[in-house]
């Protein structure tokens, strides 16, 4: 059986700041001028108080997993190899919170409010995926 390629991310000019700063191993959100609320996904305006004065910002990349399932079984599928894998909401210190994936531990070690540090894993030359670690590792 053939295995469907994984799909990647397009890029949009509101996003290709936050792609850019990925292939740099960085992470980046955005952050109201208005309001100074942080905002992650990246949009065109504040969803707080729809000011169009966005700046991006680093993040600390540092943040705790909010929520997370383990993916143990997922044929036929483009992720089939990488089973079993983790699926978190990591809320970051910036208060915002991403879907991920939690890799560098096992399954098993995995738990809600664990301090995670975010890592980087580049799938090819335009998009590098900002995942999380264990803090520390």
């Amino acid at each position: 059986m053939n295995t469907p390629e994984k799909l990647v991310p397009t890029i949009h000019s509101w996003t290709e700041p936050y792609w850019k700063a990925a292939r740099e191993r960085k992470l980046m959100i955005q952050r109201c001028k208005d309001c100074k609320k942080h905002i992650f996904y990246p949009r065109i305006c504040c969803p707080f108080c729809f000011s169009d004065q966005i700046e991006w910002v680093e993040a600390s990349g540092k943040g705790k997993v909010h929520s997370y399932t383990v993916v143990q079984n997922n044929p036929p599928s483009a992720f089939v190899k990488d089973v079993p894998f983790i699926i978190a909401i990591v809320k970051l210190e910036e208060k915002v919170q991403m879907l991920t994936n939690i890799v560098g531990c096992d399954p098993e070690q995995v738990k809600c409010d664990m301090p995670v540090e975010v890592t980087f894993e580049r799938v090819n030359d335009e998009i590098t995926l900002p995942k999380f670690r264990p803090a520390g590792r």
